[in-house]
């Protein structure tokens, strides 16, 4: 992530806590969230491919669902990585 973008880390960091609160109040199963991301991802990288977009550009567009979905496999196992830790496990493909 670029580092001139601090409020976009602050965003992913509040929309994951949100996620994660659903989960805690029992709005959603934690399989239904990650259903959802999935869904979203899968929506937004078919999309990209119709406009003709670079491979970077589909990353840049898929990388706060996966940002969510990680962040919430981090928190079902009572894991709370930090935005960098979550960034880097990304980058690795994880």
């Amino acid at each position: 992530m670029n580092t001139a973008n601090p409020q976009l880390e602050g965003l992913y960091l509040a929309l994951s806590a949100l996620c994660d609160l659903l989960v805690e109040k029992g709005a959603v199963e934690r399989e239904e969230l990650h259903d959802a991301l999935q869904k979203a991802e899968r929506s937004a990288v078919a999309g990209s491919h119709v406009d003709g977009d670079t491979d970077s550009r589909r990353k840049a567009i898929a990388f706060p669902i996966h940002f969510l979905l990680h962040a919430s496999k981090c928190t079902a196992r009572g894991e709370v990585p930090s935005f960098h830790e979550l960034t880097r496990e990304i980058g690795r493909g994880g």
